[in-house]
């Protein structure tokens, strides 16, 4: 087949065929007036909320009689729709929803889709709902209705699953696929979890475009919403998918090298290699996916509170009306004139007067031989440089922070296997090194915190996804890089398998006082007791 994306078609056309059939029977139906629903989506709205009923009578196996769904409708009705319709009305109009826009007067419905595969249209039948017999207490016979196969999935289908759990089910079902070998099924389960990535990535963008233009416009509750389904996309860590990958490509292999080595591939193992490949393909662009998602959540944080931030500082910019307070005080005093200056000047970004620096007058002053310009444009390249620079410089001394942090945090760590918060506290005091554990109270906290996030780092898998992964190097701190370095570049700790991290649920609360916070004031860290547990090569 030349487009393998055609494949199934007929199957979706079945659900569009849902929505399209009815309608079609309700369009155009001159009783909806007589009940006084005019607009087409008070029409549908009340379709659906008698569905729904018949689909709740279903669900709980009792009797919905013509009468049942009357009586609902006037409850409905009467606390929320409010039309003017007595009950026998209502028992009408409910009569009218089944029997002629769910039921087509009894007449057949069906939707065409057209098979691909075959070249043809592929007739399918469509029903909403059925009716059987029943009897009442008093033994009289009535008609109760239920839903069909189709009315299930219509109205399944009008509640989505939510969001974090999309991904979660179609993940699911991709590996159930993968593990009865149902490749062509895989393919379309892995292309539904890149599309749902690839939507939450549009979604970050789009998200950042508004906050561009106007943070203003983007709700609190908007920006809640996105983080938390970004939280949920990122717990898919992307060492599952990698997983599937290398599961794939061993397969792959399998049956390349069969075919190559011991019989020709048969047509059915043909297809099979194939579908592995492209799953293969897809799960790449899926982990491809998922870091840029990772990427763009922190940017997504760093440019709202940036963008906010811009905003609150416009609140303390001071303004002038003109007319009052420059018009009128002209007016006033017109010798004012003279002085107009000192108020428009900042209008027109002029440089402020210059006063006198009496420290400049014992410093060591040089001859200005070099045209003027020529100077000061060597000079805008020089502090630019040095600004430059020292940022950079800035930049490593911070990181150096981290790497003195988690270097005694490991060593003490390996020296007794495992060591809580609780014993640390009380080790640093005596051997007097708090000031090489707690720099600072923000390096101490994104440590610990990066570390009860990831609770379990594998080294080795560390190590293989670094020569498998070629990114951008980043002057920020990231725990998973600086951890690779220390134990490649640290004899002590080039022993290290893995590093476990738990909260300790134990009720006691770990001080340490008089740490320093980036503005120099020194604060009491409290926290929960957590423990760290190094495992060695040989445990």
């Amino acid at each position: 087949m030349q487009y393998e994306f055609l494949k199934h078609f007929p199957r979706r056309m079945k659900n569009v065929g849902l929505y399209a059939v009815l309608v079609q029977n309700s369009l155009q139906k001159a009783s909806w007036k007589r009940y006084g629903f005019q607009k087409t989506d008070e029409q549908f709205n009340m379709i659906f909320s008698v569905l729904l009923y018949i689909m709740e009578q279903s669900l709980k196996e009792e009797q919905c009689t013509m009468d049942d769904i009357g009586a609902y409708i006037d409850t409905v009705n009467t606390q929320y729709f409010e039309k003017h319709m007595a009950y026998e009305d209502c028992r009408a109009l409910g009569d009218f929803i089944v029997n002629v826009v769910l039921s087509n007067e009894g007449r057949t419905m069906y939707f065409d889709g057209f098979n691909f595969e075959q070249s043809a249209y592929q007739i399918m039948n469509i029903s909403y709902v059925a009716n059987r017999i029943v009897y009442s207490e008093q033994d009289v016979k009535r008609t109760s209705y239920y839903l069909t196969d189709d009315g299930y999935n219509l109205l399944l289908s009008t509640l989505e699953i939510e969001n974090n759990m999309k991904l979660t089910i179609h993940e699911m079902i991709f590996q159930m696929h993968l593990e009865k070998q149902s490749y062509d099924k895989a393919v379309d389960e892995i292309k539904n979890v890149f599309n749902l990535l690839r939507i939450q990535l549009q979604k970050i963008q789009e998200a950042m475009g508004k906050i561009r233009r106007n943070a203003l416009n983007y709700s609190v509750k908007d920006y809640q919403e996105i983080l938390n389904e970004n939280l949920e996309t990122i717990s898919d860590t992307k060492e599952k998918f990698q997983n599937y990958r290398e599961l794939v490509k061993s397969r792959v292999i399998e049956l390349e090298e069969s075919n190559i080595n011991v019989r020709k591939l048969t047509e059915k193992e043909e297809e099979k290699l194939k579908s592995l490949k492209e799953i293969e393909h897809y799960l790449k662009r899926t982990i491809d996916e998922h870091q840029k998602i990772l990427n763009s959540h922190f940017d997504l944080k760093s440019l709202y509170t940036r963008e906010l931030e811009s905003l609150s500082q416009m609140s303390f910019i001071q303004r002038f009306p003109l007319r009052t307070s420059l018009y009128d005080k002209i007016l006033e005093n017109p010798a004012a004139i003279e002085r107009l200056e000192y108020f428009l000047r900042p209008l027109f970004c002029q440089e402020m007067e210059k006063s006198y620096n009496l420290n400049k007058a014992f410093q060591l002053q040089h001859p200005v031989q070099k045209n003027k310009g020529e100077d000061a444009q060597e000079t805008l390249d020089f502090d630019v440089g040095a600004w430059e620079e020292e940022q950079e410089q800035v930049r490593r001394e911070r990181l150096k922070l981290y790497e003195n942090s988690l270097s005694y945090l490991l060593s003490m760590a390996m020296t007794r296997g495992e060591i809580s918060l609780k014993e640390l506290s009380v080790v640093v005091i005596l051997d007097g090194r708090q000031q090489e554990l707690l720099p600072n109270i923000e390096v101490f906290k994104e440590i610990m915190v990066e570390l009860i996030r990831n609770k379990e780092i594998d080294i080795k898998a560390l190590q293989k996804e670094q020569s498998e992964y070629i990114g951008e190097q980043t002057a920020e701190f990231q725990l998973n890089v600086m951890l690779l370095y220390l134990v490649e570049n640290n004899p002590q700790f080039e022993d290290i398998l893995r590093i476990e991290t738990y909260r300790l649920e134990d009720g006691n609360v770990v001080s340490f006082p008089g740490v320093l916070n980036e503005n120099g004031e020194r604060k009491t860290i409290r926290c929960s007791n957590i423990l760290i547990r190094v495992i060695k090569e040989g445990q």
